[in-house]
């Protein structure tokens, strides 16, 4: 029988979910970021002239969690953000080689994620059942090491926007890039290769990016089925402002962010 339900219906329902506390969103300028590249990549860089870049996509993201020292409730959260890009180089005036490096670029900001007095224990098939994985026990036992009461930070990151690449001198003073190529996963460096320390010439990057980071904790409702949109608050950043004008005057994608789609009905 066909459904003659109506688009806008809300129906009630028991759910078990994640609530979110708290939730902002940001545009962050990263100026003259060091790109990490292999040793063909480095050799490229020593020898060129000119440099532009390609693509630039998210190869991966490392979060953490801390609580505030003395404001209970609220947390630090630690947001590492490796970028994958390729560059197009002008050798010699005459020759055009494509290179690819990393780049990456940290955020910190600081969100109410409400105080959990509970453990929380969910199954997992690769660990069900006796001594198999990890140790399901609270942290307070002294036998084990299991989930806590943290709350669980979600990072969402749309398409970084490249706003210029150069290749400067070593010698610049000022200048730290302030990671090495050992500072990168092994799994986010296997996307372009073995990576190769830094030479005499450097490849740079400004990068602007848009997200949004939220504090979830587990809890079970009855309500109405809403979608969520993007937060009106702007992530609090404690460092001095950069100079990234330009990116600062964009507008926040927020059809990025907002998985609401067209409303379909059978007919």
């Amino acid at each position: 029988m066909t459904d003659n339900r109506s688009c806008h219906e809300r129906e009630s329902a028991y759910i078990d979910t994640n609530r979110i506390f708290d939730s902002c969103r940001d545009k962050d300028c990263f100026e003259d970021t060091a790109v990490f590249l292999t040793d063909y990549g480095r050799d490229i860089v020593e020898h060129s002239t000119n440099v532009r870049c390609c693509t630039a996509e998210i190869a991966a993201a490392d979060i953490s969690v801390d609580p505030v020292p003395f404001n209970n409730g609220f947390y630090k959260i630690d947001a590492r953000i490796y970028i994958r890009m390729t560059f197009e180089c002008c050798v010699n005036l005459t020759n055009r080689q494509i290179i690819e490096g990393l780049c990456v670029c940290d955020k910190r900001t600081v969100l109410y994620g409400g105080e959990g007095g509970t453990s929380v224990f969910r199954s997992d098939p690769d660990t069900d059942g006796f001594c198999r994985g990890i140790p399901d026990i609270p942290e307070s036992k002294s036998c084990g090491c299991g989930s806590s009461s943290l709350p669980t930070a979600v990072l969402e990151v749309a398409d970084p926007v490249v706003l210029g690449a150069k290749i400067i001198e070593r010698r610049i003073p000022h200048h730290c890039p302030c990671q090495s190529e050992r500072d990168i996963p092994a799994n986010v460096a296997s996307r372009i290769g073995n990576l190769a320390p830094q030479g005499e010439r450097r490849l740079v990057v400004s990068v602007g990016l848009f997200s949004v980071i939220r504090l979830e904790r587990p809890a079970q409702y009855l309500l109405d089925a809403r979608v969520y949109s993007v937060p009106e608050k702007e992530c609090q950043f404690t460092e001095a402002d950069d100079a990234c004008t330009v990116f600062r005057n964009m507008e926040f994608p927020v059809s990025e962010f907002n998985n609401d789609g067209p409303c379909k009905c059978d007919r």
